[in-house]
């Protein structure tokens, strides 16, 4: 893939919002579409399986937060009205890829059959990616983009949808080279710009955060938010460091591992990429101590644990009068069970927003992330306090 001279025409010129691709009036009840980049992937099957299996009433809507008190009349989209689709570059059917989870203990067994009707939707919907791994792909940044564009306005028009989010739920890659080109992550983001769309980075990838995409993100007509969805270790470290903070206990280390397999695992055995992921566990813990403290986290690609990981927390502590203390922390579960509820609470919150004409960073979205856009709280609580807020403010808009 050859570099562009430059990428801020086609980037910078006026974007239509998603619902005036579509000159058709909007279907009633409104139906609203979430396009995947990493459609095929763990999380992306097991969100487009649970929201099927939720909306039907098979299982309660654990995890959701959006499915909470606090929520209640905002206006959101209703789960049985969101549509899927996406890009990806692997081409495992999505029901084939639900029977894997469901044989890993991902999804409960019977469940890819049960929902197999949506989830074959869904995979008729997903269009083939890039640039393609393995295969010489001559397409420039500017055509690729063109392409991802005109991908999900097809999908928009295809669908008679009234709007659609992207949700970047693919694999971590590295951080960005230093020959000019765009990562795959800012070509898919530059995409959703360009289609009008709400954009949502749930991995620590760069996306909207390259130096080329900085003046199309400041006067960007849709809002969007990221970056790496905060899922299990890092919640953990996001309520434990205002916790020694508040009550004046002076952290000395922090160390942490991270054991997990499935395509994460992969993909963070490169250095690289796991230097990228764990910058924003480090950056948390700097933001609620108010320093960042001694120690590391290391992550280790084990394949037989396939999808689920195990991460562990050393804290080493002084308490009064420099009694020396520790806490261990041991966190073990499902990476694609707990990012699911998250993607499917950040696609209908950011459909909401673009619907009442927000743009631009949502920081009221931190709640959700390691890294948050804006200049907002690390501390779980107060993130929670202003998700809370954004919440009260879509209720008003829904009242009016």
């Amino acid at each position: 893939m050859s570099a562009e001279p430059s990428l801020s025409s086609p980037l910078s010129s006026p974007t239509p919002t998603s619902s005036s691709l579509s000159s058709s009036p909007s279907p009633s009840p409104a139906r609203y579409g979430v396009w995947l980049v990493g459609a095929r992937g763990s999380v992306a099957t097991t969100a487009v399986a649970g929201c099927a299996a939720v909306a039907a009433g098979l299982h309660p809507p654990t995890g959701m937060v959006t499915e909470t008190a606090p929520f209640t009349d905002v206006g959101l989209p209703t789960l049985s009205s969101l549509v899927f689709g996406g890009h990806d570059t692997v081409d495992c059917p999505l029901p084939k890829r639900a029977e894997h989870l469901a044989d890993g203990g991902v999804l409960p067994h019977g469940l890819p059959s049960a929902v197999a009707a949506e989830l074959a939707a869904a995979d008729r919907e997903i269009k083939p990616g890039g640039p393609l791994p393995g295969r010489d792909d001559d397409r420039t940044q500017d055509e690729l983009i063109t392409t991802f564009a005109t991908d999900i306005r097809d999908f928009i028009h295809a669908q008679n949808l009234a709007g659609a989010v992207v949700v970047n739920v693919a694999s971590t890659e590295p951080a960005p080279a230093a020959d000019g080109l765009l990562p795959p992550s800012s070509l898919y983001a530059a995409a959703a710009l360009r289609a009008g769309c709400p954009y949502v980075n749930f991995t620590p990838s760069t996306g909207l955060h390259h130096p080329d995409l900085a003046a199309t993100a400041a006067t960007a007509s849709v809002p969007y938010a990221g970056r790496d969805g905060k899922t299990g270790q890092t919640l953990l470290r996001s309520v434990l460091g205002p916790m020694f903070l508040q009550r004046a206990l002076a952290v000395r280390a922090w160390s942490g591992t991270n054991l997990l397999g499935g395509g994460d695992g992969a993909a963070l055995a490169d250095p690289a990429a796991a230097a990228a992921k764990n910058a924003g566990k480090e950056r948390v813990l700097a933001d609620t101590l108010g320093a960042a403290p001694q120690g590391e986290v290391h992550i280790d690609d084990v394949p037989a644990l396939g999808d689920w990981k195990t991460a562990w927390d050393h804290i080493a502590f002084d308490g009064f009068l420099g009694a020396r203390m520790v806490l261990q922390t041991t966190w073990q579960g499902c990476d694609s069970a707990l990012a699911a509820p998250l993607v499917l609470d950040l696609a209908r919150l950011l459909l909401r927003a673009a619907d009442i004409g927000l743009t631009g960073p949502r920081p009221e979205l931190g709640f959700y992330f390691k890294d948050p856009d804006g200049d907002s709280s690390s501390a779980l609580g107060e993130q929670f306090a202003a998700l809370v807020d954004f919440a009260a403010l879509l209720r008003d808009e829904a009242g009016r």
